[in-house]
């Protein structure tokens, strides 16, 4: 099941928040260090100011995706998916594609572009992504940090207006 998480589920999401951040530190542009000491009242605040996507199974929280609108006058058009994590036990059990989906009935709702940022050695989510209708159309090189190592991030789009970054113009 997926449903909006609302500041009520706090306590669930902030244990699968920190795992991943630890467990995947190169995928993410905020870090455990950073969150492991946020009281409570932190991520009820976050999960009140953002709407973030739970994906259960038999009643326990196993992944989280986020939308964030953009708020600039000219950007309001376009969203992020962010924060996309599920843990290792429920991989390959298509709750990653249903937590994308989700997000993007959501986004579909509210904007015409919906942008992810992944990092490019992530292969399996570079296939959910594109399996989803993400398209590629951009790299950061060297954009994130963890320790001495760099990671490029592959920059992704979906489109509601029917439009193909793919395409000549």
């Amino acid at each position: 099941m997926i449903r909006l998480l609302t500041p009520a589920d706090a306590a669930l999401y902030r244990p699968v928040r920190l795992e991943a951040l630890a467990a995947n530190p190169e995928a993410f542009a905020s870090t455990f260090e950073r969150e492991q000491d946020m009281p409570l009242a932190w991520f009820e605040e976050r999960l009140s100011i953002s709407d973030v996507f739970g994906a259960f199974i038999a009643g326990e929280l196993v992944g989280t995706a986020g939308f964030r609108r953009e708020d600039g006058a000219k950007t309001a058009h376009k969203a992020m998916l962010w924060g996309m994590y599920v843990q290792p036990p429920a991989r390959k059990s298509g709750t990653g594609r249903l937590l994308v989906d989700a997000v993007a009935a959501h986004a579909a709702q509210r904007v015409e572009q919906l942008h992810l940022v992944v990092v490019s050695e992530n292969v399996a989510a570079l296939r959910l992504y594109t399996a989803a209708g993400f398209v590629e159309y951009g790299r950061g090189m060297k954009a994130l940090k963890v320790g001495d190592r760099y990671y490029d991030e592959i920059l992704m789009v979906l489109f509601f207006d029917g439009s193909d970054v793919t395409r000549p113009r």
